[in-house]
């Protein structure tokens, strides 16, 4: 079944059927298209004309400044849609790249419209994944706005271990970081030489590893506890069980 990683992460806000998983796989499967790294999939002021799936591969989206500089607004991985409701604007107001070679569904409005027609568990599961990403864009304002450079990487880093191991990519205490240095920063609103002095700082500390663009956290309950890292924001906890599918 096409794009296990999306529906293992839906059923975690409702439990699908037989038949929603299926209609999600047919919609994976309409429009595939690959992204090397730091490719754009679309630039700001293009009109947008599909929902992006990620099926494989890391992205971001980002928003350059007259400066030079770039800030990440927020990571994907597979499994993650990109604006369900991408189709009310007019223009893009910011880009998104591949980070990693990447592989997207491109849904089309008319795709996703059917669907959203026909299976209501599956419009449940896209209102729970929508209000989540809302929910991680608040925890990074808080972040950039009250943790301290530690604590920023931490989060970060506790965040994207609990969002691997949703969709079934993490093995232990093990996961793929493939960002780089430059790219926490930009997404932490950090400096490359801060990043360097953290991470340099928490492997001292045993509180990660980092080897060939594989993470490993040795204990996450601390780690959790240097960012003061609540998982609470990503709702991973079945709470949208209420709204279970009849088998």
């Amino acid at each position: 079944m096409a794009d296990f990683h999306l529906i293992r992460k839906l059923s975690h806000f409702t439990r699908l059927s037989e038949a929603d998983k299926r209609v999600l796989s047919e919609l994976c499967e309409s429009r595939v298209r690959v992204f090397r790294p730091r490719e754009n999939l679309i630039l700001e002021g293009d009109r947008p004309q599909y929902i992006n799936l990620f099926l494989d591969g890391w992205a971001c989206r980002y928003k350059d400044l007259e400066n030079g500089k770039r800030q990440i607004l927020s990571l994907f991985i597979p499994g993650d849609l990109c604006d369900v409701n991408i189709f009310i604007l007019k223009q893009m107001d910011h880009s998104i790249a591949a980070i990693t070679p990447a592989r997207v569904a491109e849904i089309s409005r008319s795709a996703f419209e059917a669907v959203i027609a026909d299976y209501p568990r599956v419009t449940q599961a896209l209102w729970w994944e929508t209000l989540v990403a809302v929910a991680i864009q608040r925890e990074w304002t808080a972040s950039l706005g009250q943790r301290d450079a530690r604590e920023r990487v931490c989060h970060l880093l506790c965040e994207l271990f609990v969002r691997l191991r949703c969709v079934g990519l993490t093995a232990g205490n093990t996961c793929p970081l493939p960002l780089s240095q430059s790219e926490i920063g930009e997404a932490t609103g950090l400096t490359t030489v801060s990043v360097n002095r953290v991470l340099q700082e928490l492997r001292r500390s045993n509180l990660i590893s980092l080897k060939g663009r594989i993470l490993t956290v040795p204990d996450l309950e601390k780690l959790k506890a240097v960012a003061m890292f609540n998982a609470n924001y990503l709702h991973l906890e079945r709470d949208g069980d209420n709204l279970a599918a009849n088998f």
